[in-house]
């Protein structure tokens, strides 16, 4: 735990009392600030004031007591409307902020020259969190990960010279933390999403842009049109920038082509590190995301051959493109985490024979954008919500079959691939809608994948022993 001293002797409101909020009201209690907590989760609060913590209904509370309001990320802080809360800090003129900026705020008091490595994106900010952070514990640093990615930032061990924090953020978090300052600003991409959150595509835009305009080095992926006018507009402003790419050359930066990771100079190429036979980098999408690994390990001074050596470890994220079993030429894929359309696409690009396992609850614009990949897709097996109006899309394009859960899917791949002769087979869930219609969360739904898909380990194994 990171006990936060910056509030020391004052009194909180905090909202939200979910995994990071609880985190975030032991770490304020831990450093001598009075906090108190409330969530329109009747249970949750119950939760909390049997663990200790001080519960108030904070719609009575007098506001002109409380030094801010912390906020957790999932509570609209903008928009569709702000979250009633806000309008009461608001009224009592106090800041309202998140556990991200907590964090930034202890940093510099305790150590400000413990490298910060933070990292965001539409998509593959997951894997490019968990793939610096296994280059910087594969050569020896001391690595604590956390943030959007698995451990609550503020349960992390505290900053100490030398210790480095790889942090993943979510535009939720970087909006609740105005002085964000990383050592290393990570920004991937730009998409539409939540733009329920954020209103417009172009304020969900200037909110990633901050985490690198505030950042001592900007490590920017160009291959969107939007993130390349970021990094146009962070050059023009004098900041040290570095563009990564995974679908194109560039003649200054670090890009991916063909499985091979080169560093350009002023026009000159030089490759840096292969990602041929990494299968937990498959894809252009990777490519971008070694792109960007290699550039943060680069700027701390950590040498070619090390990084690209350590590459070769990296085992991939749970549920972004891992793979669960081999069955001779069939590879099934986990890659449950890409809940739309423009995350889907960077696993349908990376395989040329689909059996394609889509649906869940619909986002803004369905598949329609994904019809380039249609000629690689053998047959899509259609689960959820969704199952409808994906099949409108894929009809007279793309053989299709409503499954309606993901157990009936995978048992439908399995029976169609064993027809198909192509040397190299995917069974792919990517499922490019949110879980929610099915799941609680895309880790469930990815579980779900994996239990089917050792159950027909577990059939083939009955067969055989008959």
């Amino acid at each position: 735990m990171i006990p936060i001293t910056s509030f020391d002797n004052r009194h909180v409101a905090l909202f939200g009392l979910g995994g990071s909020g609880m985190s975030t009201a032991r770490a304020l209690n831990a450093g001598g600030c009075r906090v108190t907590c409330w969530d329109d989760n009747a249970e949750r609060v119950q939760q909390a004031a049997a663990g200790g913590l001080q519960t108030e209904d904070l719609k009575q509370a007098d506001w002109s007591a409380f030094s801010a309001l912390i906020l957790s990320p999932g509570v609209p802080l903008t928009h569709p409307v702000p979250h009633w809360t806000v309008d009461k800090a608001s009224d009592a003129g106090i800041e309202v902020i998140g556990d991200i900026e907590l964090f930034c705020r202890e940093r510099r008091h305790l150590c400000p020259d413990a490298p910060l490595i933070a990292i965001t994106g539409t998509n593959g900010k997951s894997t490019t969190t968990a793939l610096v952070a296994h280059l910087l514990n594969t050569l020896g640093f001391d690595t604590q990960m956390g943030g959007n990615i698995g451990v609550p930032v503020l349960d992390l061990e505290p900053p100490a010279t030398g210790r480095c924090y790889v942090i993943e953020c979510s535009s939720y978090q970087i909006d609740l933390a105005p002085t964000l300052d990383p050592s290393i600003g990570i920004h991937m991409n730009l998409s539409p999403d939540h733009l329920d959150r954020h209103g417009t595509l172009e304020h969900y835009a200037s909110i990633k842009e901050r985490l690198v305009a505030g950042s001592k080095l900007a490590i920017v992926g160009v291959d969107d049109r939007l993130s390349a006018m970021m990094a146009d507009r962070l050059e023009l402003a004098h900041k040290p920038v570095v563009r990564i790419a995974g679908e194109r050359e560039l003649p200054d930066g670090v890009y991916a082509y063909h499985g091979q990771i080169y560093e350009a100079l002023d026009g000159t190429q030089r490759e840096v590190a292969s990602l041929s036979g990494i299968n937990s980098l498959r894809g252009d999408h990777n490519g971008q995301n070694a792109a960007a690994a290699y550039s943060a390990l680069k700027a701390l001074n950590v040498g070619q051959a090390d990084i690209s050596e350590a590459l070769k470890s990296f085992p991939g994220l749970h549920h972004r493109m891992e793979v669960i079993a081999r069955h001779g030429r069939v590879l099934f894929i986990n890659d449950s985490k890409a809940t739309n359309s423009d995350a889907a696409a960077r696993a349908l690009s990376s395989f040329e024979r689909i059996y394609w396992i889509a649906g869940g609850r619909e986002k803004e614009g369905g598949i329609q954008a994904l019809d380039e990949y249609f000629p690689r897709i053998a047959k899509a097996y259609l689960i959820g919500e969704a199952a409808d109006d994906f099949a409108a899309t894929l009809d007279g394009h793309v053989d299709y079959e409503i499954s309606g859960t993901v157990e009936e899917a995978v048992k439908s791949a399995n029976r169609d691939v064993a027809s198909d002769g192509a040397p190299e087979i995917a069974v792919l869930l990517s499922p490019a809608g949110a879980s929610f219609d099915q799941f609680a969360n895309f880790e469930l739904r990815g579980k779900a994948f994996t239990e089917a898909v050792m159950a027909l380990n577990r059939d083939k194994t009955s067969e055989e022993v008959a």
